[in-house]
């Protein structure tokens, strides 16, 4: 079998199916087998959710590097490089790594395909895999897994965590999770295990009652951001923010360079999943739950690339994201509001419309380069006419910085919304500039 260079193992992984209407978990356990369940060899903390599970991940990784642990983080998408997927100890996994291991579960994954009764493993399947190999290897203490698309079927959801965390649930992905947010929240609650906390944000009361009874039925312990943790906003800038979290335990005072109300949400749950590591003996120092915060980092999320005028990326991508965005832009001081934007086909793009439109006072529409799922530049500005708003197109990325760049006046503000695949385009643009 011919062995594989970085950008053919990148080409061999993203060029298996990605989603299937016929999911399992065998086909992952499956290949795990063949591994020899290297998953089994770490303790684990497991997020999901419908926005923030990245952010949330970030900081539990965080905390837990600087109070002395060995710590993998799994997440996704990435914004620039594959690599950004597996980290240890804040560290990307290096590319002679991901080839090495990608050539190692390739011939399992022919052998899985060949069997009588075939075994299709799916891109994240075998992206896990992957990472759980690595994480065994560098003898990591923590494992923590952002699950990719729900959570009871998806692939991250093999272990046994120390504690579940889901940040909460909107409409996602309906064609794979279900139509409702109460299907979605079942699938989500998939990562709940007997006996096992559960630490939630959500405020859906609905949801949150369903996460309840769930957890009774399993005989789970619930901790949830609103009632057992809440947090108290002292004071923000565009470096950082300051704020207060309450447990049942304790009083944490942090700041937190992560901007946005939601991260003060996020960094309640984090909290709560470390306090909740109590359960297993673990005291994790106050210390490092202050450094941890204090040091995370997590970009794309409103994050200032350029000021003067000042220029911020948010990986935006679907409704609840757009609604956080612009209740967090009311933090900011600006006199207009220029919004560069690219929308992936599959998203609910009128509604997203219908939440950032009112704000905007010119839109830069733009295709990304991940054409396949991209919309049509025509179907985004179909909805900015409903709303009489002026926009510009530009058929590239680079033309797009430089009709707002050039739009932008000292005091107005750019933000660049609307997809994960955009402003990771623009993030690379930003370092060549």
């Amino acid at each position: 079998m011919h062995i594989l260079n970085y950008k053919e193992s990148l080409d061999w992984m993203f060029g298996i199916q990605r989603f299937s209407q016929e999911r399992t978990l065998e086909p992952e356990i499956r290949l795990l087998e063949l591994l020899g369940n290297p998953q089994t060899s770490m303790k684990s903390i497991h997020i999901t959710g419908t926005n923030g599970k990245g952010s949330t991940s970030a900081m539990i990784a965080s905390i837990l590097y600087d109070a002395g642990f060995t710590v993998g983080l799994f997440t996704s998408p990435h914004l620039e490089s594959f690599t950004e997927r597996i980290q240890v100890d804040g560290k990307r996994i290096n590319e002679k790594d991901v080839v090495r291991l990608a050539n190692l579960i390739r011939p399992l994954v022919e052998k899985l395909n060949q069997e009588q009764r075939p075994i299709h493993l799916l891109f994240f399947d075998i992206v896990t895999a992957l990472a759980f190999l690595y994480f065994k290897e560098m003898k990591i203490d923590y494992a923590v897994l952002e699950a990719g698309i729900g959570g009871r079927l998806d692939s991250t959801n093999v272990v046994i965590p120390e504690v579940s965390v889901i940040t909460n649930v909107s409409l996602e992905h309906t064609e794979v999770l279900g139509d409702t947010v109460l299907k979605i929240a079942v699938e989500k609650g998939g990562i709940i295990k007997p006996g096992h906390p559960l630490v939630t944000a959500t405020q859906d009361p609905l949801i949150l009652d369903y996460f309840k009874r769930r957890c009774f039925e399993l005989g789970s312990r619930l901790i949830h951001v609103g009632t057992d943790i809440t947090f108290t906003k002292k004071a923000s800038t565009l470096e950082n923010q300051k704020f207060t979290i309450h447990t049942q335990k304790d009083v944490y005072n942090v700041e937190l360079p992560l901007l946005g109300d939601y991260q003060m949400l996020n960094a309640s749950a984090a909290v709560g999943a470390i306090e909740s590591l109590a359960d297993y003996g673990t005291i994790i120092p106050k210390d490092a739950v202050f450094d941890g915060l204090r040091n995370v980092t997590w970009p794309g999320r409103l994050e200032i690339v350029q000021r003067n005028p000042l220029v911020i990326l948010d990986s935006a991508k679907d409704v609840e994201a757009i609604k956080a965005l612009v209740k967090s832009l009311q933090n900011f001081s600006y006199k207009r509001l220029i919004a560069v934007i690219s929308i992936s086909s599959d998203k609910k793009i009128p509604e997203m419309l219908d939440a950032l439109a009112p704000i905007v006072d010119l839109f830069v529409v733009t295709t990304h380069s991940v054409m396949s799922r991209a919309a049509n530049p025509e179907v985004i500005i179909k909805e900015i006419n409903r709303y009489g708003k002026p926009f510009q197109i530009a058929l590239s990325t680079e033309e797009a910085l430089e009709r707002a760049l050039s739009e932008a006046e000292l005091n107005d503000m750019i933000v660049i919304t609307g997809s994960v695949f955009l402003v990771g385009e623009f993030r690379r643009r930003w370092r060549r500039i």
